[in-house]
Order: structure tokens, then C-alpha cells, then sequence
């Protein structure tokens, strides 16, 4: 072991910090000068979109469910007993058919007595009217047997009135559902005879969510798919409810289908394809160039050369654009690519544009 003097290990240790100081100095300046590098390396190389308006809409799918254009429960207006029954259970019948005919033997009497009863007051008054021409008799005796023909008149009207309640016949062309009653069945008029349905003609109904209400109008066509069908049907929207179901933030949509086709049975489930929020003028950017923030969404503009962060907001959203509603406007050029690697104000270069 060598042994050092005062004065030597005061040398020694000298020497030590000196060439601590000078690795040091080395090391600054070999950061400086790869900083330097860096520096001269130029802009950051990125991907650019140029703003164009384009066309979008949103397409939606809710479900919805087919139903009779009319459908009616055929009940009478009367109670009585049925003396005829012309309801074939699945068979379609013409409008004004006779479905039921109720026991009218106490009516029928009834009317012939007035109508018989009529014509002798019909005579009463002819020779009535004589008399007056020559004073035989007063105003007002004939005036009294004019009343009387009157009334019998109005009697015979109520009494037909009443004979027709005896007679159920179908509001419309229709097919006839299941038969609840059958021949000789006292009927009241709360009971439910059958039900009549109008399958010509079917009508599609569907709820849409509450921020597309202003987007759909009468007219308007939707496309639709029945459940285990094969093929796609349209229909055209004939009416919208008056306002917004409360509990299900949804409005009710009634559509009336084109098209007969064997698989559109009354009551299946269907599929509603709904093209909503159509925009001609749609600014449209790449959906990976919008950086999403805790308060805010920002695109980064190229502004001559430098990068610009730009607050926007956004609207309709697909597998590749999404729309920006606020913050750009037609021609701006959007970096699409390198988005962590920039900075604000840091010169970018664009290595390949695209505007669709």
C-alpha cells in the first residue's frame, strides 16, 4: 500500500475534480449539440385533409311492428237474438255485407201498423183538404190531421231505424277474424261478434328517439324488414303523434306500406332502416384527427407552416368521418396523422393531402 504526503494527496484530489469538470463540460456540450441537430432536422412530417362540404346522414335502426290498415271489432247496436250468421271465419267480405241479422218479428209488425195507419190518415187529409176549399171545416181541424200524417211518417222512419240495428254488416271490404258467437246466441251490444280486418292495405308503426322528431315528415320513406324475412319492403310515412312520449323520450311514427307480399302477416315484428339528419353541406373530417380533451375536442390546422389547435364541436359520426358542426369552414387543411407529436406553433410539413 502506498502511502501519499499532504502535499500530494492535495494534488491527487485536484486532479480528480478537474476531470470530473471536464467530463461534465464534454457531456453539456455533446446534449447541445444533439439538441442543435434536432433543431436542423426540420418540421415534423404529418398527413393532411382538406375541409370540403360533403354529404351525410345517420342511419338508425329501431323496431316497429305491422298492423292492419283498419281493424275493427264488429259488435251490434242493439241486444237480440241471432236468427242469421254469414261470418265465415278467414273469408274476405265486400262492404255492406250482411255479417248478422238479429230477430226483428216484433218490428216488422210494428211497421206495418203504421204504414196502414198512415194510409187512412193519408185519405183523412185528402178529404179534409175539400172541406177547407169550401169552408166545411176549420184551419185548424185540417191543420190537425196534417200533424197527424206527419207523425205517422216520422213513426215508420224511427221504426226502419231500429229494424236496421238488427242488421250487422261489414263498415268495409275485409277479412273476417274468429267468430265468437254462433247461431241463436243472444248478443248484447258490449259483446265482441268478430273482428274485421282490411289486409289490402297494412300500415307500419315505429318509434323514433326525440332529437330526430323534426327529421321526419310526411312522405317520407323507410325501408323495413320483417322478422325472419328475406327481403327488404318500403312504406311512407302518413302521420306522426302531436307530440313526444314523456316516458320514453320517443315519437310514434304510422307509416303506410307500398307493397303486398306473403310475408307481411298483421302483428309480426319488423326492422326499421331510418336514414335521419341529412346534411348536404356536412364539413367532414377523419374521425382520427379530433383529439378528445376533458372540456373540449380540438383538431390541429396547418396555417402556412405552422400548427394551429383549434376548439370544435362535433355532430354525425360514421366508421370513418364525423362531422364538425362549429370551428372549421370549407378549405381548411386538418393534420390527420403524428397528433402527439406536435406541438402549437411547431412547423409541419405535409407529406400526403387528401380532401375525400
Amino acid at each position: 500500500m502506498r502511502f501519499y504526503s499532504g502535499q500530494s494527496f492535495h494534488n491527487l484530489l485536484l486532479l480528480i475534480v478537474i476531470g470530473s469538470m471536464m467530463s461534465v463540460s464534454c457531456s453539456s456540450k455533446k446534449d447541445e449539440a444533439f439538441a442543435a441537430r434536432t433543431r436542423q432536422s426540420g418540421p415534423v412530417e404529418a398527413d393532411g385533409f382538406i375541409v370540403r362540404p360533403q354529404s351525410i346522414s345517420e342511419k338508425i335502426e329501431v323496431p316497429g311492428s305491422l298492423m292492419p290498415a283498419e281493424q275493427t271489432q264488429i259488435k251490434s247496436e242493439v241486444s237480440g237474438r241471432i236468427v242469421q250468421l254469414n261470418l265465415q271465419e278467414g273469408s274476405v267480405v265486400q262492404k255492406g255485407t250482411l255479417l248478422v241479422k238479429l230477430f226483428d218479428g216484433d218490428l216488422q209488425t210494428q211497421l206495418k201498423k203504421l204504414q196502414v195507419q198512415l194510409q187512412i190518415a193519408q185519405k183523412t187529409e185528402e178529404r179534409q183538404s175539400e172541406l177547407l176549399k169550401i169552408n166545411g171545416i176549420s184551419q185548424q181541424d185540417y191543420d190537425l190531421v196534417v200533424l197527424n200524417v206527419q207523425t205517422l211518417n216520422v213513426d215508420i222512419e224511427a221504426t226502419k231505424i231500429a229494424i236496421a240495428k238488427t242488421e250487422i254488416r261489414a263498415p268495409y271490404a275485409g277479412q273476417i277474424g274468429l267468430r265468437n258467437v254462433s247461431l241463436g246466441t243472444y248478443i248484447a251490444p258490449s259483446d265482441v261478434i268478430t273482428t274485421l280486418r282490411q289486409v289490402d292495405n297494412l300500415k307500419l308503426e315505429f318509434s323514433i328517439p326525440e332529437k330526430y322528431a323534426k327529421e321526419i315528415r310526411k312522405n317520407a320513406k323507410v325501408s323495413f324488414k320483417v322478422d325472419g324475412g328475406e327481403q327488404p319492403h318500403e312504406a311512407v310515412v302518413i302521420a306522426t303523434e302531436n307530440s313526444v312520449e314523456q316516458s320514453t323520450r320517443t315519437l310514434r311514427v304510422r307509416a303506410l306500406v307500398k307493397n303486398n307480399h306473403p310475408e307481411l302477416v298483421p302483428g309480426v315484428f319488423a326492422k326499421v332502416n331510418l336514414q335521419l339528419g341529412k346534411d348536404d353541406d356536412a364539413l367532414l373530417i377523419p374521425t382520427q384527427s379530433v383529439i378528445p380533451n376533458a372540456r373540449n375536442k380540438q383538431v390541429i390546422l396547418l396555417r402556412k407552416d405552422s400548427a394551429v389547435f383549434t376548439v370544435v364541436e362535433t355532430g354525425i359520426r360514421d366508421s370513418v368521418f364525423i362531422q364538425i358542426t362549429s370551428g372549421l369552414k370549407a378549405g381548411d387543411t386538418v393534420i390527420t396523422s403524428g397528433l402527439m407529436a406536435i406541438r402549437p406553433n411547431a412547423k409541419v410539413k405535409v407529406a400526403r393531402l387528401a380532401s375525400k
